[in-house]
C-alpha cells in the first residue's frame, strides 16, 4: 500500500499538496525558497536535489561552511516533513469513524486471514491504527515484550517486562513497514514502538520523543538506489524489504504509483520472482491499483521493468474506507 492508501481516507489530509502547503504555511523562509526555485510540491524531489548538490560541492572541494548549510536545510526539510505529519493526523485513533475503521479492517483480514502479508510505503499511523483498534486477529508486525528479569523469574520471582522492541514475534510477522512509520522508533539498541497507555494518546508520546530529539525510523530522501542504502542499514527496515523480495504467490497494490523514486521496490518484486525458477516461492503475478487513465498509461509505460505478469485494475472500485 502506498500513500493513496491514506488518501482514499481523507485526500485534504494525506496527500502531498496537504503537506506541501501545511509546511509551507509556516513561513519558514528556507523551505518556502527551496520549493520556489526547484518548482515542486514534491519533497522527495526536492531532498533529491540537495543531496545532489552536497554531492557535487564534495566532488568539487567547496567549503565546509556551504556543505553543512546544505546538510541543515535536509534535515530542516525532514523534520518539517515529519512535523507536518504528525500536525495534520488526526489526534487519535476514535476521531475515525467507526465505520471507516470497519470497512479497513475487512480489507485488511482479507489478506491476513489467508495467510498473506501487509506491506506498507507510508509513514502515517492509519494502518497501525486500524489494526489496533479493530483487534485485527493474527495481524502481527513483529513487536513484543521480553522478560528483562529471567533469572529472577526462574527462581520465582515476578517477571518484569520490556518496552515493546521488535525480534519476540519476528518469525510469523506480516505486517511491514517498508519505509518506517512514525509510531517505530531506533533507540540504536533496539527497535521500539509506541503505543498507548492509559494516559497517553500515541501522537503525544511521539511528539515527547520528537521533542528530546528522537526521530522515528523514517526514509524520504533520495532516489531508489538512495531509499535502499538506508534500508540496508536498519535491521528492522532491511528484513520487511527482504520479506518483500521473497513473495510467493500474487501481489496486489492499492494506491501505490511506482514512481521514479520507487525503483527500489520494482527490484525486490523482481527478485521474489525469480525468473530462473519455475517452482514456489515464486511471485507469480502483480496486480496494480490505478485511479486513472494517465496512471494506467504511466504503468503500461514500465510494464517491462518487471519480470513477474502485470494487470491492471481500476483502484477507485476497492472501498477502503467504505462507502
Amino acid at each position: 500500500m502506498g500513500n493513496g492508501f491514506s488518501m482514499a481516507y481523507d485526500n485534504e489530509i494525506f496527500s502531498y499538496n496537504a503537506l506541501y502547503n501545511f509546511l509551507t504555511s509556516r513561513d519558514d523562509q528556507l523551505i518556502n525558497k527551496l520549493f520556489d526555485v526547484i518548482k515542486t510540491k514534491n519533497f522527495e524531489l526536492v531532498m533529491q536535489q540537495l543531496d545532489t548538490t552536497l554531492a557535487l560541492l564534495k566532488a568539487f572541494g567547496s567549503d565546509d561552511k556551504l556543505q553543512s548549510d546544505i546538510i541543515l536545510a535536509s534535515k530542516k526539510l525532514k523534520d518539517g516533513l515529519l512535523s507536518s505529519i504528525h500536525q495534520l493526523h488526526p489526534e487519535h485513533v476514535y476521531k475515525i469513524p467507526e465505520k471507516k475503521i470497519i470497512a479497513c479492517a475487512e480489507f485488511l483480514n482479507l489478506f491476513i486471514k489467508s495467510g498473506g502479508h501487509v506491506f506498507s510505503t507510508n509513514y502515517d499511523m492509519l494502518l497501525y491504527w486500524t489494526l489496533m483498534r479493530k483487534h485485527v486477529e493474527n495481524a502481527i508486525d513483529g513487536f513484543g515484550r521480553e522478560i528483562e528479569n529471567l533469572d529472577e523469574v526462574l527462581r520465582g520471582e515476578t517477571p518484569e517486562y520490556s518496552d515493546l522492541v521488535w525480534g519476540p514475534n519476528i518469525e510469523n510477522q506480516n505486517v511491514h513497514y517498508l519505509h518506517g512509520a512514525l509510531h517505530i522508533f531506533d533507540s540504536g539498541i533496539n527497535i521500539e514502538k509506541e503505543q498507548y497507555d492509559q494516559s497517553n494518546f500515541l501522537l503525544e508520546k511521539i511528539k515527547k520523543r520528537l521533542d528530546r530529539g528522537s526521530y522515528p525510523i523514517f526514509v524520504t530522501a533520495g532516489n531508489g538506489d538512495e531509499k535502499l542504502s538506508h534500508i540496508r542499514h536498519n535491521r528492522y527496515l532491511s528484513h520487511c524489504f527482504d520479506k518483500l523480495s521473497s513473495l510467493d504467490g500474487s501481489l496486489i497494490t492499492f494506491g501505490f504509483n511506482f514512481g521514479e523514486y520507487d525503483e527500489h521496490i520494482i527490484d525486490a518484486i523482481n527478485k521474489a520472482t525469480h525468473a530462473q525458477n519455475k517452482t514456489p516461492p515464486k511471485l507469480w503475478s502483480v496486480y496494480i491499483g490505478v485511479y486513472s487513465d494517465n496512471d494506467a498509461e504511466h504503468i503500461r509505460s514500465i510494464q517491462s521493468k518487471f519480470h513477474a505478469k502485470v494487470k491492471v485494475f481500476d483502484a477507485k472500485t476497492v472501498n477502503v474506507w467504505g462507502v
